[in-house]
């Protein structure tokens, strides 16, 4: 057994991310494990740029309320205790609403190169802006 009593906490680097988010990593792929944990927070209007997984994520919302959105439109309001799941491939994003705060633990199955994330563009001012207009 390893107790870990804290892990150190890093902003979340500006070329995947627009705003203030935070990270603290649970669990990092190593071989022959290939899970990837991490706990996000987002501050309010930070959010992910657009992005895919291999193998699909899994976020777990424990704080807060945010946003989930897909690139046909698709845009799920979340809330603590709430989870989502991105089939593998499929571009997404995720951050906090423009007026709350919102936490999740990411988990990611990875590849033999790492966590399998493909990073794209910044979600716009504008499709942020939508998705917080029509999310329910």
């Amino acid at each position: 057994m390893e107790h870990i009593t804290s892990t150190p906490t890093a902003k979340a680097p500006s070329e995947r991310f627009t705003g203030d988010v935070y990270l603290n990593m649970i669990e990092a792929p190593t071989e022959p494990a290939r899970l990837a944990a991490a706990l996000v927070r987002f501050t309010p209007g930070a959010r992910t740029n657009w992005h895919s997984h291999a193998n699909g994520q899994t976020l777990y919302i424990t704080d807060g309320i945010g946003l989930v959105g897909t690139r046909d439109g698709n845009v799920v309001r979340v809330s603590a205790g709430q989870i989502v799941k991105c089939p593998a491939g499929e571009e997404h994003w995720h951050g906090a609403t423009d007026t709350t705060l919102m936490a999740h633990i990411a988990m990611v199955v990875g590849d033999a190169g790492g966590d399998a994330t493909t990073w794209l563009e910044p979600v716009t001012d504008e499709q942020y802006a939508t998705a917080v207009s029509t999310s329910n």
